[in-house]
């Protein structure tokens, strides 16, 4: 075939034998709209097993989430006793006995990785079911679902509903629909709030209009979100926000577990007639009766029969509608069921494959998993609940003294991170011997020798340190800067901090 130039094309001049643009189709109202607009989906109430798993799992965690900032955890008096607490005024996360200072936040990147490694192999086991089960998205969803079907009806009412014209009664159901809507999404926004700020308090600044103009603004900006996302984009969010269904891809293989349709089981399929026994011949067709119950359940609308699609939430409602269509017309359950592909492709040889959720992907996540909880358990019972900081100061270095000596100056920082007031001494050496033999030393505003330092609770006591060397041990420098150790030592503990820093001095 003569191929055709780009300046043919643009001018519409093609060669002999050459299928030219057709122009009018071009311009046609159909051809040119690129985008396509929502057809709603209504889905229908499911009824069974996973149904039922879902109602339990979203009982569940929308409990967790709007109970969980109520539960106290006694910190003491000057400590907020709210169990999980982001306190942005005191710069912690509060995690029941767990205290995470901002020093500390590889930790939440550390539950972050492990969180993302544990949906990897869930995943690679079992498909989407976080999606189709836990994931807020879907659990707000359902959630806003359930309100219009407990306002509108059904499937079949709702449709009727949007068709008929306007009025009274149409008005006062889509009125309380949407009123109701926003009730759940501003106590959704208000109970996140909460996750940042002493519950009851807020509450009832919330309520006498006095609390601070940024949790407003936040429970308003969170209160929108959850309206829009559950209640009017629902699986919008799924198809085309989420990210999630794409990057799937890479974690599934033929043997995860996902929602399957059997076709070798229910092909050919087609409406279910009886026969003048009034009875249905199954000998010449498949189970499936093409009822499109599976289709009615689902809430992203898609065909669970045309295969494994991105838009499927791995949620199963599917498999509860066509079991109870299979009972009905007296059939086995499982024509739509969790499956793997290679049990399907194993099955339509004739052969029986296994379930493998043990395998080289799997294995590796695992191992992954076992990998990061070590090294945080390693760095939590690690950590120390006293923290010494020691900076020198740069201007200037050092200071000679009238009597020949030299002194330097540091800043010494001291977190207490204990619940209750600390008594601690500072000492020039420790166990590696980085002393240097005369040095004395003096803390700012504090006249005694060796003094006990008192450090507040979960506060931070900042200390001015002046280290001199007479001129007498100034053989002891190695100029221009000499290895010095700093210990700070509980008085009443066990606990001791070392920073080695050095000490400045003059070249000879």
């Amino acid at each position: 075939m003569t191929k055709m130039s780009a300046a043919d094309f643009i001018t519409g001049e093609a060669a002999p034998g050459v299928a030219t643009l057709d122009v009018t189709a071009v311009n046609s109202k159909e051809t040119r709209e690129l985008y396509a607009g929502r057809k709603k989906i209504y889905s229908k109430l499911a009824h069974g097993t996973f149904r039922r798993l879902k109602w339990i799992v979203m009982a569940v965690t929308l409990g967790i989430y709007y109970a969980l900032p109520w539960f106290r955890w006694e910190r003491g008096s000057e400590l907020p006793n709210q169990a999980i607490l982001a306190d942005v005024e005191n710069g912690r996360i509060f995690i029941g006995p767990i205290d995470i200072w901002p020093q500390e936040f590889y930790y939440i990147t550390g539950i972050l990785v492990l969180s993302a490694l544990v949906l990897f192999l869930i995943t690679s086991a079992l498909g989407r079911v976080w999606c189709g089960y836990t994931c807020p998205q879907t659990v707000w969803t359902d959630l806003m679902i359930a309100i219009e079907r407990f306002w509108q009806g059904d499937r079949n009412t709702r449709i009727r509903l949007d068709k008929e014209p306007w009025s009274a009664t149409k008005i006062y159901k889509k009125s309380m629909t949407h009123v109701s809507w926003i009730l759940v999404s501003i106590l959704t926004g208000g109970a996140f709030v909460f996750y940042f700020r002493d519950a009851p308090t807020l509450a009832g600044e919330f309520l006498t209009g006095t609390a601070p103009m940024i949790a407003y603004l936040f429970l308003g900006i969170f209160a929108f979100t959850t309206y829009l996302l559950g209640a009017i984009a629902r699986e919008q969010v799924c198809i085309y926000m989420c990210p999630w269904p794409r990057i799937q891809g890479a974690m599934i293989d033929h043997h995860t577990v996902l929602v399957s349709y059997r076709p070798e089981r229910g092909e050919p399929r087609g409406p279910a007639r009886k026969g003048p026994d009034h009875k249905i011949d199954w000998s010449s067709r498949g189970d499936c009766i093409d009822c499109n119950a599976c289709v009615a359940v689902c809430p992203t609308g898609i065909d669970i029969r045309d295969g494994s699609q991105l838009e499927c939430i791995q949620c199963a409602l599917c498999i509860d509608a066509c079991n109870d269509i299979m009972a009905k017309v007296d059939r086995p359950q499982g024509l739509i069921a969790y499956d793997t592909i290679a049990k399907r492709e194993a099955s339509e040889r004739g052969v029986h494959e296994p379930w493998k959720f043990v395998r080289a992907r799997t294995g590796l996540y695992a191992g992954l998993i076992v990998l990061v909880t070590a090294i945080m358990a390693v760095a939590f019972l690690g950590r120390t609940s006293l923290q010494v900081n020691v900076v020198g100061d740069r201007a200037p270095l050092y200071v000679m003294l009238s009597d020949g000596g030299v002194r330097n100056t540091y800043t010494v920082k001291i977190l207490n991170k204990q619940h209750n007031t600390r008594r601690v001494q500072l000492s020039l050496g420790g166990s590696d011997g980085k002393s240097i033999e005369g040095a004395q030393f003096r803390l700012l505003g504090i006249d005694e020798v060796n003094p006990v330092i008192e450090v507040p609770t979960d506060a931070v006591r900042e200390l001015k340190l002046f280290v001199t060397v007479p001129k007498a041990s100034l053989s002891e420098l190695t100029p221009p800067s000499t290895p010095l150790t700093i210990t700070v030592r509980d008085v009443e503990g066990e606990s001791q901090m070392v920073r080695r820093t050095v000490f400045q001095s003059p070249v000879k």
